[in-house]
């Protein structure tokens, strides 16, 4: 646009530049939310790039502008599910006075994961294709530890505030499994353990884990 144009419409190249970007926000969130759709309805294997644009409105260029891949797109699809009702949690926790109100609180929350079949699913899809491409397994495992613990970090500050990268790290290892193994089996036999007994085992898995960074870091459990 000639800077005459400008003039007689009235933007100017901050206003541009500012309008410019919120578009380029709004293409990202649609080729994710298109994503999200496509992994749901085709599995994550078997998607193809020409299908999130489309079903976004968009094209193949616009894909690539915003991501490297489809395993891009899946790492910030995942992110937004990671980050989902941070807020709520973290206070939650923050809250807790004692190490068995935190166990309590964290378990009730993975809980509620466990109800999410299709976050649950697109999960467990991505480490099956990571499994039968074995020359791309190290790097997309490393880029999703790394992401895992990031998005972890307020809820582990929550939980053991003076925790250093290498205990976050452990603690973000060690409940992952427990996570996966837990939604496997529900999803393959929904009536196989009830409410109750997932949290049980939750609550076993959380208790050994913040347990085992408790001397350290001053968690005590209730006296009630």
């Amino acid at each position: 646009m000639s800077r005459e144009c400008r003039e007689w419409t009235g933007i100017t190249p901050l206003k541009a530049s500012i309008h410019k970007q919120q578009r380029a926000v709004a293409t990202r969130g649609e080729l994710i939310r298109a994503a999200r759709v496509v992994f749901a309805t085709t599995g994550f294997e078997s998607a193809r790039i020409e299908q999130i644009a489309a079903k976004a409105g968009k094209t193949r260029g616009a894909f690539y502008a915003n991501f490297k891949d489809k395993e891009d797109v899946f790492f910030a699809l995942y992110e937004e599910d990671l980050m989902r009702n941070q807020g709520r949690i973290v206070a939650d926790l923050s809250a807790a006075s004692n190490l068995d109100e935190k166990i309590e609180i964290l378990s009730g929350h993975l809980n509620e994961l466990l109800r999410d079949r299709a976050r649950l699913l697109l999960n467990l899809e991505f480490k099956m294709y990571v499994i039968r491409h074995p020359r791309k397994r190290r790097r997309l495992h490393e880029l999703y530890t790394e992401m895992c613990t990031r998005c972890a970090m307020a809820k582990i500050n929550s939980l053991v505030p003076d925790a250093g990268a290498s205990e976050r790290r452990r603690m973000t290892t060690e409940m992952g499994p427990v996570i996966d193994g837990l939604a496997l089996n529900t999803m393959f036999n929904p009536e196989g353990l009830t409410k109750k007994q997932r949290l049980r085992l939750l609550r076993v898995a959380a208790g050994d884990i913040l347990r085992d960074a408790g001397p350290s870091l001053e968690l005590r459990p209730s006296t009630r």
